[in-house]
């Protein structure tokens, strides 16, 4: 696991959770597992091999494995990831730009460094959330909820100073969200072992979104 999620997760446990060891260890390998096999794919059996504990020991704590899974994405999304993901585009959004396109090469470095530090969760997040109602409420309210609003006005702010042609925000913010993830999925999650030029890739990504959505395009 990423040591810095490791690390997160760990204070999480300390200031919230108040896991046991075992239960902090069923949950680090949870989260190895259900990342590279997927949750389907993932047994019990297996966690409880590789955390060094008795399989009886994960149902004392988890009805079965869908409460193992909640357990960890849950609480990771309302303390961690969500947060993170907030702080994180907080910092980009209380900046100034001159141009869309500034705006747009922040969110994308800011973004590649996320994901690059909180790859596991995230892929069990992005995995699952479509099995899961609960997993799907979670992101919501606590990830897109909050993040539209600042992409609301950051959209219109660049409308009104001429940069985007007059299209409903919410196009506008459907068509930048989806290229900007199009390029971090396929970065992170796809062809992670093809030749990637980051700067590259984020810079054509970039010139894309602003000369599709340019008035004079």
């Amino acid at each position: 696991m990423e040591q810095k999620l490791a690390d997160k997760i760990k204070k999480i446990n300390e200031e919230h959770l108040k896991m046991t060891d075992k239960q902090s260890r069923i949950i680090e390998v949870a989260i190895e597992e259900f990342s590279q096999n997927g949750f389907a794919s993932t047994s019990t059996s297996q966690i409880a091999k590789k955390a060094g504990v008795a399989e009886g020991t994960i149902f004392k704590h988890y009805k079965n494995k869908k409460n193992l899974l909640l357990s960890i994405v849950t609480p990771t999304m309302t303390k961690l990831v969500a947060p993170f993901v907030m702080d994180g585009f907080d910092t980009v959004f209380d900046q100034e730009y001159k141009t869309f396109g500034d705006f747009l090469r922040a969110i994308l470095k800011n973004r590649f460094e996320f994901m690059k530090d909180n790859l596991s969760i995230l892929k069990i997040f992005m995995q699952e959330i479509s099995f899961h109602p609960e997993l799907q409420e979670s992101y919501k309210e606590y990830i897109a909820q909050p993040l539209f609003k600042r992409l609301e006005d950051t959209i219109t702010h660049f409308q009104e100073k001429g940069e985007i042609k007059e299209l409903p925000v919410h196009t506008v913010i459907r068509f930048t969200v989806s290229t900007v993830m199009g390029l971090l999925f396929s970065r992170h999650i796809v062809s992670t072992d093809a030749s990637w030029d980051d700067k590259s890739e984020i810079e054509m990504t970039v010139n894309l979104i602003v000369n599709g959505l340019s008035p004079e395009s």
